[in-house]
């Protein structure tokens, strides 16, 4: 199986000496785990649509786009530099282009809010429903000449033409957004030889942004049902009890139109990358978020700030600011760095802002109109269960849904009632079983001199060091217990490790623990005030647990490579996240 959805993303003989000489590193980032074979369709429009922007938009000077490859049902990428000799004719055309949008970005960046909420209405409103028994009788009065089974299958390529559409809007402003912030950061790296990674951050920090709202709304209701004296009800952390106690009081009932207000769009939130069918998503699985309002009940309770640590934030960041701004001898060198910080500044909410409207809310709609499809064919006797329409590959969907169609129109058996899916699909499944079970390498091949392409470095943390790093210490560890990554997010701490895979273990964190993961997602906020840090497996300065780390205040260090491999449920370790060392303490 592979996991591939295309034949093209598989490695292959044909592209073998172009593959060979290439550098791939495994994206643990989206996709750290085996992906069905229908979950290569966001793979695959969301890396050939970051590419399209840097190579065919915008015409990002150093880099191409990123090549990409499913290797036994895992993500491997590969930056693709541009040529050196074309870099100096790429630049006019880049500032040009780049240039207009930095000019335009807040009516651009209005422009670009109507079209995701368009969108994503639209894909809400596609209707997905068994073929009926016969057609209804103004189906013939009107004239209108089609039937229901072009309806079926127009629906499914309609879903898919909006998926991709909605991969072309997430990138029409990211790849700026970075590119805009390595501008600045390249700049400070100049002007200050010495300067941390970290200070750079800093000088962006607290912003505020719609990703953040999920748990600013979760926030909200705690208090509200605090305020209104019905907190003794969240006890049982039982939703539907919570509810039924709730629909007896007037308050409970004003609390319950709340939660009803807020959940649509703000509970459209996975507990994962939003990548993955299998993850929950807040709006349909409703004790994630009930067992976050019941454990902020508590600390309202107590009288916890639940606030972000914004002013301080600020003053931190104003502080650096000023710190450096001072050591630049002219005037001009002062006026670039207020200009290139102005402009990151700028842009750097959409960093953040596109995940909640893309991966979580868009992604949400997407995967239950999936399940829709997945409950006609199941009606129709191609599928065991509703999920099983993952395991198709995306044109196979096609497929299956016009042989339900023909076999429909015939009026005889289809091919896939005869259990021609089912068996392919437990054989499928076998195989992603194993699949599961191995551990992708981190990478593969001869890593470049130097990595350009802006995502592979800000977002993945893809660098020479952190690559030589990997290919030096099998086991990450500098020999003294240690473990080296990015300084994420500034402080220092020490405390007993929780070691966990994915948010169905986000339960087990108790108060004063160091969570350590493969990854963090912005849905797991709500914990961050209980534990003292965060040791991420992937991820660079600009990935989303760095982001959401540093505007939490909660110290981080990303990008270790070996964190969970290493550390264990229980021991102490030291976090600094200054310099970007975890250390094993016993």
């Amino acid at each position: 199986m592979g996991g591939a959805s295309s034949y093209s993303s598989l490695f292959c003989e044909e592209r073998r000496e172009y593959e060979d000489g290439g550098f791939w590193f495994q994206d643990g980032v989206h996709w750290p785990e085996a992906v069905t074979p229908w979950e290569t369709t966001f793979y695959e429009f969301a890396i050939s649509s970051l590419s399209q922007y840097n190579t065919r938009h915008y015409i990002i000077p150093p880099a191409y786009g990123v090549d990409y490859r499913i290797l036994n049902g895992y993500a491997y990428l590969s930056p693709v530099p541009a040529p050196p000799e074309d870099i100096e004719a790429r630049v006019p055309m880049f500032l040009e282009r780049a240039g207009f949008y930095f000019g335009n970005w807040d009516r651009l960046y209005g422009d670009w809010l109507v079209k995701i909420r368009a969108l994503v209405q639209e894909m809400s409103e596609l209707e997905v429903a068994p073929l009926p028994e016969k057609e209804d009788l103004d189906v013939i009065t009107s004239g209108v000449g089609t039937g229901s089974g072009l309806g079926l299958i127009t629906t499914y390529h309609q879903l898919l033409g909006l998926a991709l559409k909605l991969w072309q809007y997430h990138f029409e402003f990211l790849n700026l957004g970075y590119a805009a912030y390595l501008d600045f950061f390249g700049f400070c790296k100049q002007a200050f030889p010495s300067i941390p990674d970290l200070s750079i951050a800093k000088m962006v920090a607290g912003v505020d942004v719609d990703l953040f709202r999920p748990d600013d709304e979760l926030k909200k209701l705690a208090r509200l049902a605090v305020g209104s004296g019905i907190d003794d009800h969240f006890g049982s952390r039982d939703p539907g009890a919570i509810k039924e106690a709730l629909e007896r009081s007037d308050a409970g009932r004003a609390w319950l139109a709340a939660w009803e207000e807020a959940s649509e769009p703000w509970f459209n939130f996975s507990t994962g990358s939003g990548f993955y069918h299998s993850d929950k998503i807040w709006i349909q699985n409703v004790e994630v978020p009930f067992g976050y309002i019941a454990d902020y009940i508590e600390k309202v309770k107590k009288g916890v700030d639940l606030n972000r640590p914004v002013e301080a934030l600020h003053a931190e960041r104003d502080r650096v600011v000023s710190e450096y701004r001072d050591l630049l001898d002219s005037d001009e060198d002062r006026a670039a760095f207020d200009a290139k910080l102005g402009l990151s500044r700028v842009v750097f909410p959409y960093v953040e802002n596109h995940n909640f409207y893309v991966e979580h809310w868009a992604h949400s709609v997407l995967w239950r109109k999936m399940r829709a499809f997945g409950e006609v064919l199941l009606e129709a006797g191609f599928i065991n269960e509703i999920d099983d329409v993952f395991m198709f590959k995306r044109y196979e969907v096609a497929e299956a849904l016009y042989d339900y169609y023909s076999g429909w129109a015939v009026g005889a058996p289809s091919r896939g009632q005869g259990g021609y899916w089912i068996k392919e699909i437990e054989r499928r499944k076998g195989i992603l079983s194993a699949l599961k079970a191995w551990s992708p390498p981190p990478a593969l091949g001869i890593p470049p001199e130097v990595v350009t392409e802006p995502f592979t470095v800000m977002l993945w943390g893809i660098t020479s060091d952190s690559v030589s790093a990997w290919l030096q210490v099998g086991s990450g560890e500098d020999g003294d217990g240690t473990l080296s990554g990015f300084a994420a997010s500034p402080g220092l701490v020490e405390g007993p490790a929780r070691v966990i895979f994915g948010a169905d273990e986000i339960g087990q964190l108790q108060d004063g623990e160091i969570l350590v993961a493969p990854l963090t997602a912005p849905s797991w906020a709500p914990v961050f005030g209980k534990i003292k840090a965060t040791v991420t497996d992937v991820g660079g300065m600009m990935s989303h647990a760095a982001i959401v780390c540093r505007e939490y205040g909660l110290p981080a260090v990303t990008g270790t490579a070996f964190g969970t491999k290493t550390i264990r449920t229980g021991q102490m370790i030291r976090v600094d996240g200054n310099t970007g060392k975890v250390t094993v303490l016993d």
